[in-house]
């Protein structure tokens, strides 16, 4: 069966679903390019055999349009995908579903009266390291979750911000390091945790200009079942840090860090995902598993000895600007 799409907005994103639909996604063709910017829409379509359209409804009136790829400005979205869903079409809305309450309910009313399937990128729930902690959560292999801390330390630089007029406006953009960046990791930690009950939050736009959203933020959390929850996200952190995701329980503790490294085995914690139980450790990094004995476990060979309860690295492992002793 082949699913075709249309996808809406031929700028960054739209670039990135085109070449994801045209040669990762079997069964997936693009046949029309949306864009209010003729020549954008013509210049995308062009590359990858696909017809461009000024509006998504005369796309629509191509009965082969079996879903929509909205990849318009975020505060947008829900004008373009309810008018896919009442098309009879399904969609695939880039993050976030909109930038209020109020249009992301609209594309779910206008989901259930068509039937169809309405979803938004949240690419990150399929890694295989966010897979293996989901599964070890809900297994109990962490037993009673106490913790968990989310700290996004990017960098944008101004020109970011200016590229686009829409960027860093509330209109449009509805937030900024969080809404656009670290809201991946808040739907990693609200599938893992649910969703929180109780939420203190400070945020600050602190290193660029022009922009009406926040560029730090840091938020306390509290989780239905007790836990408690750390957020720190940025995009004034130069020269950017990597994302890290931390779940503790009181049987073991989970770490996602920087997800979009795949690398092969030996970096422990620089890699992608460290479990570590009362019965070892479980380690995830791109295709490559591994699993140490715990400490004390006579099967446990450390090449690494050392003083102290340290945490136990990969080779090669070395703290930035740490010192080497010879």
């Amino acid at each position: 069966m082949t699913v075709r799409f249309a996808i809406v907005g031929a700028g960054a994103i739209g670039r990135l679903h085109a070449s994801v639909i045209t040669t990762a996604v079997p069964g997936a063709e693009l046949v029309a390019v949306v864009d209010r910017t003729p020549a954008k829409a013509a210049e995308l379509a062009r590359g990858y055999g696909a017809e461009a359209y000024p509006t998504l409804a005369a796309a629509l009136d191509r009965p082969d349009v079996d879903a929509v790829a909205v990849c318009t400005p975020s505060g947008v979205h829900a004008d373009s995908a309810v008018a896919a869903l009442d098309a009879g079409r399904h969609v695939l809305i880039e993050k976030p579903i909109d930038v209020t309450l109020a249009a992301a309910r609209r594309i779910i009313a206008a989901q259930r009266r068509a039937g169809t399937v309405a979803g938004v990128v949240s690419q990150h729930r399929f890694d295989p390291a966010s897979q293996a902690v989901y599964r070890a959560v809900r297994a109990g292999q962490l037993g009673r979750i106490s913790s968990a801390v989310v700290s996004m330390a990017w960098w944008r630089s101004q020109e970011y911000y200016d590229s686009a007029g829409w960027r860093g406006t509330v209109a449009l953009d509805g937030g900024g390091a969080v809404m656009n960046q670290a809201i991946h990791w808040v739907d990693l930690l609200v599938w893992l945790l649910g969703a929180p009950v109780e939420v203190t939050a400070s945020t600050a736009r602190l290193a660029h200009d022009g922009i009406e959203v926040e560029d730090t933020a840091v938020a306390t959390l509290r989780f239905a079942g007790g836990a408690l929850g750390v957020l720190h996200a940025t995009t004034a952190a130069y020269p950017g840090l990597t994302a890290r995701l931390q779940v503790h329980g009181d049987r073991g503790s989970a770490v996602i860090d920087d997800d979009r490294k795949r690398n092969a085995f030996g970096l422990l914690m620089s890699l992608n995902m460290l479990i570590e139980t009362q019965g070892g450790f479980d380690y995830t990094g791109g295709d490559c598993c591994a699993w140490m004995p715990a400490a004390g476990d006579p099967r446990r060979r450390d090449p690494y000895p050392r003083r102290g309860p340290r945490p136990i690295r990969g080779r090669g492992y070395r703290p930035a600007g740490a010192a080497v002793k010879r």
